[in-house]
């Protein structure tokens, strides 16, 4: 069984077991267990579902493991012959989940 979830504008194939990194979500201090409910997809064996644009009555619970940065990217910008430079860096936070369990009712 798996399922395909919307979350900070992606779109991620989950199973249970899985470990994730997705964009930062803010929760509550002490609140690990995050719930979404933004569900498109749902396969078990042969059977499908579909939502429009959600399925109905379908959440993943998820664990929130961590949260951290990305791996530094460097933006570097010029203009020849104009003496016209800039270097930035910049690190994605992200939240590492793990899916706990996919349900439908």
């Amino acid at each position: 069984m798996y399922a395909v979830i919307k979350t900070g504008g992606k779109q991620y194939r989950v199973s249970e077991g899985d470990v994730i990194n997705v964009e930062k979500i803010t929760r509550a201090e002490g609140k690990d267990k995050i719930n979404i409910k933004e569900v498109l997809m749902v396969v078990d064996g042969d059977n499908v579902t579909v939502g429009t644009p959600y399925v109905a009555n379908a959440t993943v619970a998820a664990k929130a493991i961590e949260d951290g940065k990305s791996e530094k990217v460097i933006v570097f910008k010029y203009k020849r012959k104009k003496d016209y430079r800039r270097k930035q860096g910049h690190r994605q936070p992200y939240t590492k989940l793990e899916i706990t369990k996919i349900s439908v009712k």
